[in-house]
């Protein structure tokens, strides 16, 4: 195998074929950089397409933390503004009573 692939890079031994060993020249060179960059450069195709996965995947958490964000700012804006609201939710939350209330806790 060695031998076959040292004969292809002499030219001398070309001859009538020489188109074809041109192209398997071509053929090895061009693997063996695809090959490179596909892996073994620091920046390979595969580092570039798990940073695109890991950017979608921060994009989406970027957006489920927004919503969050205003759903408890509307949580806070109705606590602050509504007494009836913050009364209900401390009972829930904090199981609050009023002095003669029967309180049923069922888990």
């Amino acid at each position: 195998m060695a031998k076959l692939f040292r004969n292809i890079w002499d030219r001398s031994k070309d001859g009538t074929k020489k188109e074809q060993r041109g192209f398997i020249r071509f053929v090895i060179v061009s693997t063996a950089i695809f090959v490179v960059v596909l892996f073994v450069k620091k920046d390979s195709v595969i580092r570039w397409i798990q940073a695109g996965v890991e950017l979608h995947r921060q994009k989406k958490e970027i957006e489920y933390y927004q919503r969050e964000i205003k759903k408890l700012d509307s949580q806070i804006d109705g606590l602050s503004n509504n007494r009836d609201t913050l009364e209900s939710y401390a009972r829930e939350e904090f199981h609050f009573a009023e002095p003669g209330d029967d309180v049923y806790l069922v888990e």
